[in-house]
């Protein structure tokens, strides 16, 4: 990829995440749920933006998931449980200036399939 192409593709994911997170902050009852996705892995976590924590936080490198669509499902039934576990129930979804498809979305259709409300 030609250089000024990605600094270009950066440089929109940058305004993106801008743009969302000056909408949407987390507190210890109602977190804020960020992504972040790579091309091999996948990561999220829960975070109290009040106290300025992290309450709960998944790594698929750890557990050996790869970031596709499957890997990113049994990646949200982890951290599901480990909400539930915390007594979270609701959560703000970040997407963290990605696109909504794709293993973002399926993270997202997943936590609520989980019984997470997004």
């Amino acid at each position: 990829m030609r250089a000024h192409v990605l600094e270009n593709k950066l440089k929109l994911r940058a305004k993106r995440k801008r743009r969302i997170r000056a909408k949407i902050s987390g507190t210890e009852g109602f977190p804020r749920v960020s992504v972040f996705r790579s091309n091999r892995h996948f990561y999220a976590q829960a975070i109290d933006d009040v106290k300025g924590i992290t309450l709960v936080s998944v790594d698929g490198k750890k557990l050996s998931l790869k970031a596709n669509k499957e890997g990113v499902v049994a990646l949200a039934g982890v951290f599901a449980e480990s909400l539930k576990s915390k007594g979270i129930e609701k959560v703000a979804f970040d997407r963290n200036g990605y696109l909504y498809h794709g293993v973002v979305a399926a993270f997202a259709g997943a936590l609520r399939d989980n019984g997470i409300t997004l």
